[in-house]
């Protein structure tokens, strides 16, 4: 007998339409429809998300959630209206707090990340000074004319912000150590630098930055975001809080739109 081949024919499942392109399975997310979202940050961030997007979609899923305040962008071109004040702001005390001044005041939602933050500064033998918390908007205008007075305007905004223009308004910022660059080699800003964001600390104005964030180096100026935040910021935004708080401020409402319900 003649052998006649056959043909072997290709079976293909077919899952739901599209169920087999989610990237997260807490997202309706694809790479096509995430890709629009990912569009405005810098080359080799966007391609280090593409390259594993479910890794970030649950890395970022927390901020999602968290409350709104903690990521509010707040710079040189978004200012906060001059009656923003949050409604729990607390008097900073000693012992617990070793500050230059009395009245300093801190949201007492996130009290217990800064207590336990100066705890641990304590426990390395450590207790550099908090010298500033909650400005007012009145209390930054001040500060800014004097500043522009002494200095000049231009060199002004290189290190002190306009009114509604500064962190410190919204209650979740301090100033810690050494008000000068030199901080940054001393035990405290080591310290700091290597340990803040365990404690849910950024610092805002890292050195070389000024391009970005639009000041000199701080590395005594931290806002508290959340360690899951600084979590992010250091795995996905370079380590950059401009960087993430710019891409929440665009895209946040997007990306929690994309949460399944």
């Amino acid at each position: 007998m003649r052998f006649r081949p056959f043909l072997l024919m290709s079976i293909v499942v077919l899952s739901p339409l599209g169920a087999q392109d989610l990237i997260h399975p807490s997202f309706t997310f694809t790479a096509s429809t995430l890709a629009p979202v990912l569009r405005s940050l810098p080359v080799s961030l966007r391609s280090a998300v593409q390259a594993d997007p479910r890794a970030f979609l649950e890395d970022y899923k927390p901020l999602l959630t968290q409350p709104s305040d903690l990521l509010i962008l707040v710079d040189k071109k978004n200012e906060l209206p001059s009656d923003y004040e949050a409604d729990d702001l607390v008097v900073l005390k000693a012992p617990a707090f070793n500050v230059n001044k009395t009245g300093m005041k801190f949201r007492k939602a996130y009290l217990t990340p800064l207590t336990n933050l100066v705890k641990a500064l304590k426990k390395e033998g450590l207790n550099p000074v908090i010298s500033s918390a909650y400005r007012s908007w009145a209390y930054q205008k001040d500060l800014f004319q004097n500043y522009v007075t002494r200095d000049g305007l231009a060199t002004a905004e290189r290190y002190s912000a306009r009114p509604g223009r500064s962190q410190h308004q919204l209650g979740t910022v301090i100033d810690i150590g050494v008000l000068a660059p030199e901080l940054a080699d001393t035990d405290e800003g080591r310290w700091l630098a290597a340990h803040a964001a365990e404690f849910g600390f950024s610092m805002s104005f890292p050195d070389g930055q000024e391009s970005l964030t639009g000041y000199v180096f701080e590395p005594w100026h931290f806002r508290y975001i959340g360690v899951e935040a600084c979590t992010v910021q250091k795995k996905w935004f370079g380590d950059l809080q401009q960087r993430l708080v710019e891409f929440h401020n665009a895209q946040g409402a997007t990306l929690r739109a994309g949460l399944k319900k």
